[in-house]
């Protein structure tokens, strides 16, 4: 059906026609009339955001956890350019979402806030979709929410501002977004790679983001062959409760883990680019078999070249080889007999040399792990203080598992947990983050999550020091002052921005802490006092 309406009523109604009922922003002179419009004609919910990156944290994080493009909005000029780190962080994950971003008038070259807006997010990685006249508006929504999707990226939606006002005739527009399986492995390499399955000592499976939705067929491949099961960190969970699961693969791994992978004799990799830090530089593929199966032909050979590669979907490829197998009668490689899992899944815990009036981190992670709500969503920022929280600290599942350091980044996770907790506003969610990180990003946005009545634990690890730049100083024998801040009590802050802020110094009122969590209500934030000199190395 035809409607009259203006440009920002159209772009606003094709946003929904897309199945979009919750957008992030912040207003300005380019967007507010279209946030209007989406509220109020559309029924949509708007988040409205202390910053303009932060409105594009929140979609990626609420495009993890719910599984469908996230949109966001902003205005033009320094607003884009306050997005660049949060859609390169997006670029990098993968994820997908779409920033309907206002721009300058065409008629005012020298406008105040005028920049090439498509260099700057071109600069990202994110893709670009021109906004090409009033009457193409309904395609061109189309058109980024499309690409979105199929090139797992950010889209930025370039909306001239002096189009909104324009007249059109608006009738709806969705294109089918192509999401059949990928192909089924056969040929040659097919065979070599079954070869080296069937031919494998100790085998064992690994699965990465890209294989996710391939759990069954993984767990009964890796039960035929009786190989352990292992993820990259972006899979964390997905194994969760199988018998025979080693969890995260790589620099991650605990002790035994490791040596474990450096005695297997081939590893089967399903979605994951095999990235340095899960082979570890490529030591813990030394020697090994190794057959990488994606979808993707672009994940293949990137970190290492492997001795098979099939471009093909994980389950249907998983399925396949687990039909060769049973055809060719090839006996179990009685792997997983040998293998005490508890021991491979237990973490160091180390001598406990905490300075007095600071709580022992590791001490600290292991109770909040037994604490903490099962159903969680688990959010971390990026610090020195990340590794040892992804290898303590449990999720239900990858899809509740929201990592922030793509681009290496601090300061973003308080704003994805947001995004998150929008998502799934029945769970609660966990968010841990740095000293450093909070003051740089989280303390904008916790305010937000306070007036969006969010279930939100935020646990800083705060060492009142920036802990990367710390270690270096101290690996030289110099003074690591400079990395040294005194900062306001983070709890203090957190009560005057609306939330409950409890501050923990020592195992006791960790044990406080903690029983206040059973009847929270609303954000909570616990401020882990910690040494900088007791807080444990990154494992990358």
């Amino acid at each position: 059906m035809s409607l009259k309406m203006n440009v920002y009523q159209a772009i606003a109604c094709a946003v929904q026609d897309h199945g979009v009922a919750t957008m992030f922003g912040l207003m300005g002179d380019a967007n507010l009339f279209l946030v209007d419009s989406f509220v109020r004609d559309c029924g949509g919910q708007f988040v409205p955001a202390a910053h303009e990156g932060s409105s594009v944290l929140m979609a990626l994080a609420y495009a993890h956890v719910a599984g469908k493009p996230g949109v966001a909005t902003v205005t033009h000029g320094p607003a884009l350019t306050n997005c660049m780190t949060a859609l390169t962080e997006g670029a990098r994950g993968h994820i997908p979402m779409v920033l309907l971003a206002g721009d300058t008038p065409v008629a005012n070259a020298r406008h105040l806030q005028s920049t090439d807006q498509r260099e700057v997010v071109k600069a990202t990685g994110a893709g670009f979709e021109q906004l090409r006249s009033p009457d193409t508006v309904a395609m061109d929504v189309a058109r980024a929410m499309y690409r979105a999707q199929v090139e797992r990226r950010p889209i930025v939606l370039n909306m001239p501002s002096d189009f909104m006002w324009e007249e059109v005739t608006y009738e709806a527009r969705v294109l089918d977004v192509f999401t059949a399986p990928g192909g089924v492995a056969e040929g040659d390499i097919l065979d070599d790679a079954i070869g080296m399955i069937a031919s494998a000592r100790r085998p064992l499976i690994l699965a990465g983001a890209g294989a996710v939705a391939a759990r069954e067929q993984l767990v009964r491949l890796a039960d035929r062959l009786e190989a352990p099961l292992a993820t990259t960190l972006k899979a964390k969970g997905l194994f969760n409760g199988h018998p025979y699961n080693i969890d995260i693969f790589g620099t991650l791994s605990t002790p035994a883990a490791y040596d474990l992978i450096a005695q297997s004799d081939c590893i089967v990799c399903f979605g994951t680019g095999l990235h340095d830090f899960t082979t570890d530089r490529g030591k813990l593929m030394s020697g090994k078999r190794i057959v990488q199966v994606d979808v993707e032909p672009t994940a293949i050979g990137g970190g290492l070249h492997p001795d098979a590669a099939l471009v093909a979907d994980a389950g249907r490829t998983a399925e396949t080889i687990l039909y060769w197998l049973d055809e060719a009668e090839i006996a179990a490689s009685g792997f997983t007999r040998e293998l005490d899992i508890k021991t491979l899944t237990a973490h160091p815990v180390g001598a406990d040399k905490t300075a007095a009036d600071r709580v022992n981190f590791v001490h600290a992670l292991d109770r909040l792990e037994e604490a903490l709500p099962k159903d969680r969503i688990l959010v971390t920022d990026g610090g020195r203080f990340m590794t040892e929280v992804w290898c303590r600290i449990s999720a239900p599942d990858p899809q509740s598992f929201v990592v922030t350091a793509n681009f290496g980044s601090i300061g973003l996770g308080l704003q994805e947990a947001i995004g998150a907790g929008v998502a799934a506003p029945e769970r609660p969610v966990v968010m841990f983050t740095g000293d450093g990180g909070f003051m740089m990003g989280g303390i904008n946005e916790f305010n937000t999550a306070v007036r969006l009545g969010l279930d939100l634990i935020v646990i800083v690890a705060n060492d009142s020091a920036y802990g990367a730049e710390h270690i270096q100083f101290l690996d030289r024998k110099m003074d690591p002052s400079l990395t040294e801040f005194h900062w306001p009590s983070f709890a203090a802050v957190a009560r005057s921005l609306g939330g409950q802020g409890i501050e923990v110094s020592s195992k006791e009122k960790l044990e406080t802490a903690l029983d206040a969590l059973k009847s929270r209500k609303g954000p909570v934030l616990i401020d882990l006092r910690l040494d900088p000199h007791d807080v444990p190395r990154m494992r990358l």
